[in-house]
């Protein structure tokens, strides 16, 4: 066991971590409007001066678990109207593609306890160009690529300093801190660097009184005291200039209100940009920051040293030896996991992708009953929120450190986004993988009546149901690695709540009873021809071919869980029958549906569909070919026969159908037919219909890119689907990259583009197909190639078309980065990985939010 691994036993290494968002502003937790206008409630240019309600943001930020006390890096070219205290980007009213960040950042290294972590950002030494990034996004249309800071050319000349922000615990409460800043010109230039430290306002909104506060102890450290976290010292090298304001809102500058104050949030930005009278001289104060004030010679850098800590003698005497020690245990750590694997880069773009999974933890407050109702020394927010924007979750209340999707684009959990995260935190913290699970379905997440919260800007939408998936794959890795013994605790815990949630999808979201099952946006945003959340005038309603197939899925998983459960209590047989049971009625209902049979198969075309199904019971088929109708694939397992044998009621049940219901039976594949090695296969998906499906799948000119599934087939480029709906015509064709749809904000796509978690479970699928079908079952790969393929070589060729998105090609290009020159060759930034949202399915360019590890993390699991 290494040091990094022991760490992980005590907990109180965790106590300090990354858990500041990257954005604040503009999140749906910060807006007290009567419209729910949460990009305009509170803006980029707002945010230096308002003190948030919720939560803290910051750059290379770091805080404890309750987020009392913050600390995060300021910067100042001497050219900026503003310090640089927040990452820029654009609201998504502003983008042309939604809300996007505008800023170069990398998470190059961390370490499950935090005990190690390295960040980069890449400031300019020129005028940071707001206005035109902010003037030409605006002027850009949905079919133009987004304007980056890359594009505007300023750092085509290096005129730019690279700034490292690294992290190193001496022990679980003593942070040493170093900044190094490297100029990357030509030119000596200089720079106001500001560590920075303050409270999370916790004083200002009449529920508590009692303000903390930050002072100047003596040469260079800075005094800090809060009750919760007791007392602390902010020690600097080099005794810069120590100044103090306040976390408190500056109602002058934004409402042209006086509430008599004087040193506000703002101060030190106003002081130092300005010169105003705005910084305490008292020096004291709940927001402060030491004053580096310095210049870097040309393509030199230049080291600052902070050390955080709660004993008051410690100094620097141990640093360099400290920082040392955890560098060279993260490399133990790492390498105990990826050592096998030969290739430099391809670790290299593996712990890059963990680093991003452990940098994107966050403290996450959001109380919505205390939210709604507005706080006593605030002003009584508008009455209409009472029946707006989350007013069904009064029950929910968060405080707890939980793995975003992205701290800027997305700074905000979704329930299924998580439940795709904890796959590869489960590799470097199967613990807090568990936890993370178990969290989404506490009694103040989990609404009363089953359903699991989507995600902040609408926790009643509907997600598709992966938290099972994700449940019984770690379940089942943990069990493994501790010598066959599973934590069965964590099983039986999660799996009564996850019962039920799927009751709450049978009463909720199977409209006409009949096993099928609807969802609406299930978290594909733009997939559709129309907006699937959308109620249609003439009664119609969208019966879902994902919808369906998720439910399968999920049935098959709780399955799997309560069948484990059996093996240590007998109780559990009766819900194991139960969920198979529920499989076979949905499988029929995808194949026959209604008087005339129609089920989400179409047999002309060899593929599933949505299909519109209207009050007086007749449907028209969707006959649009995207992942929705590969999802069927998803709902596969494979049981070992003692599985069945062991099992009286799961066995007896299973003869019942074979009995009785042949035409049930009929329709799932060899369920009752054992392999050479003794497995049984239970698929929604037949043999003849899997080799019909993986013929479109395979297809270069249908699903099949270099580096992926698409998401929509290629063959509606030249071939738009058009459908009339309501007297209104829809039209849905082949996009790449960019989203041409407003639908959901415009800033993700799902026509055309891959996504990696999609990728992840059909290759996943495939692993299951081989278990059973072995090697001697092979189908044609790429379709109409001559080349045939098993299952497994398939799944190994999908595995190498998504690292190629992320490995350097024969002349050292990485896809992610297209056709960004600087960004492919340049040595200071070839190496930095970013993980988007999603790819282009012509080129493998990254797309969307580009520091979205959470679910595109899943490639370091693709690596192992």
């Amino acid at each position: 066991m290494n040091e990094e691994q022991t760490r992980l036993k005590d907990s109180s290494w965790k106590k300090w971590g990354p858990y500041i968002s990257d954005r604040q502003w503009g999140t749906v937790r910060e807006d007290y409007s009567a419209n729910g206008d949460a990009w305009n409630y509170i803006t980029h240019d707002m945010a230096r001066s308002k003190a948030y309600r919720w939560s803290e943001e910051g750059i290379a930020g770091i805080c404890d678990d309750q987020q009392y006390l913050c600390f995060a890096v300021a910067l100042w070219n001497k050219k900026d109207p503003i310090l640089k205290e927040r990452y820029f980007g654009l609201s998504n009213p502003e983008g042309n593609h939604g809300e996007d960040v505008k800023e170069l950042y990398y998470y190059l290294d961390n370490t499950p306890t935090h005990s190690y972590m390295k960040t980069l950002y890449k400031y300019p030494q020129q005028e940071y160009p707001y206005e035109w990034l902010l003037d030409e996004n605006k002027r850009r249309s949905r079919n133009d690529m987004e304007f980056e800071m890359i594009d505007t050319g300023i750092l085509d000349n290096d005129d730019y300093f690279d700034v490292f922000t690294e992290y190193a615990k001496n022990s679980a409460e003593d942070i040493l801190i170093k900044i190094t800043v490297c100029n990357r010109g030509s030119q000596d230039a200089a720079l106001n660097v500001l560590p920075t430290v303050w409270f999370r306002n916790t004083w200002a909104w009449g529920n508590d009184d009692y303000k903390p506060e930050l002072s100047d102890d003596t040469h260079g450290v800075i005094n800090i005291f809060h009750n919760e976290t007791g007392q602390f010292w902010l020690k600097t090298e080099g005794e810069p200039e120590l100044l103090f304001c306040d976390n408190e809102t500056n109602t002058k500058r934004l409402y042209n209100y006086d509430d008599g104050k004087s040193y506000y949030k703002d101060g030190i930005n106003d002081h130092l940009i300005h010169g105003a009278d705005t910084v305490n001289p008292k020096k004291t104060g709940t927001k402060a920051a030491a004053n580096y004030d310095i210049t870097v010679p040309a393509k030199q850098s230049v080291t600052l040293r902070l050390r955080l800590t709660k004993d008051a003698e410690n100094t620097f005497a141990d640093f360099d030896d400290v920082f040392k020690a955890r560098q060279t245990e993260a490399d133990e750590f790492y390498n105990d996991i990826n050592g096998h694997i030969e290739d430099a880069d391809h670790r290299m773009i593996q712990r890059q992708a963990f680093a991003g999974m452990l940098w994107s933890k966050q403290f996450y407050h959001y109380d919505i009953h205390h939210w709604l109702n507005g706080d006593p020394a605030q002003p009584k927010p508008p009455a209409e929120r009472l029946n707006g924007r989350n007013s069904k979750w009064m029950h929910l209340n968060t405080r707890d450190i939980i793995s975003m999707p992205d701290k800027w684009e997305y700074p905000w959990f979704a329930s299924w986004d998580l439940a795709f995260h904890c796959l590869p935190l489960a590799t470097v913290d199967i613990n807090f993988a568990k936890k993370q699970l178990l969290l989404l379905t506490r009694d103040w997440y989990m609404h009363p009546n089953g359903q699991l919260p989507a995600y902040e800007w609408d926790f009643g939408d509907t997600n598709p149901p992966v938290l099972a998936m994700a449940t019984w794959t770690i379940y089942k890795k943990d069990k493994d690695a501790n010598n066959g013994k599973g934590d069965t605790m964590f099983l039986e815990r999660i799996f009564h709540k996850l019962m039920l949630n799927f009751t709450w999808w049978v009463n909720r979201k199977d409209e006409q009873g009949n096993n099928i099952f609807e969802g609406g946006f299930l978290g594909l945003d733009n997939i559709g021809v129309f907006d699937r959340n959308t109620q249609l005038p003439s009664g119609q309603h969208l019966e879902q071919a994902d919808g369906t197939s998720w439910m399968a899925m999920y049935s098959l998983n709780l399955m799997h869980i309560a069948a484990e459960l059996n093996s240590y209590n007998p109780a559990y047989a009766d819900i194991a029958s139960k969920f198979f049971e529920h499989f076979i009625y949905i499988v029929g209902a995808m194949d026959n549906l209604g008087h005339n049979q129609e089920g989400l198969w179409d047999e002309e075309d060899g593929f599933f569909y949505d299909q519109l199904r209207s009050p007086d019971n007749s449907v028209q088929k969707m006959k649009m070919r995207s992942v929705v109708g590969l999802i069927p694939l998803f709902a596969t397992a494979v049981l070992d026969d003692s599985d069945i044998t062991d099992s009286p009621i799961f066995k007896d049940r299973m003869k019942w159908f074979a009995d009785n219901r042949p035409d049930l039976a009929a329709l799932v594949t060899n369920w009752n037919e054992k392999n050479a090695q003794g497995k049984h296969l239970l698929s929604l998906v037949r043999r003849h219909r899997m080799k019909s499906l993986l013929k479109y799948m395979l297809d270069e000119n249908e699903f099949l890119s270099d580096y992926g599934i698409r998401a929509v087939s290629k063959y509606h480029l030249n071939n738009p689907y058009n459908v009339v709906v309501d007297g209104h015509q829809f039209s849905v064709k082949y996009t790449p990259a960019e989203s041409d749809s407003g639908l959901f904000g415009g800033n993700s796509n799902w026509r055309g583009p891959i996504w990696i978690q999609m990728n992840y479970l059909i290759i996943d699928s495939l692993h299951r197909f081989h278990q059973y079908y072995g090697d001697d079952f092979k189908v044609e790969c790429p379709t109409n190639s001559g080349n045939y393929m098993n299952l497994k070589e398939i799944s190994d060729d999908l595995y190498m078309r998504l690292l190629k998105i992320f490995m350097r090609d024969g002349n050292g290009r990485r896809a992610v980065y297209g056709d960004y020159k600087k960004l492919q060759t340049d040595p200071e930034f070839k190496d930095y990985i970013l993980f988007y949202e999603y790819f282009d399915g012509d080129n493998g360019r990254g797309v969307g939010a580009s520091h979205q590890t959470g679910w595109t993390g899943l490639i370091a699991n693709c690596l192992l």
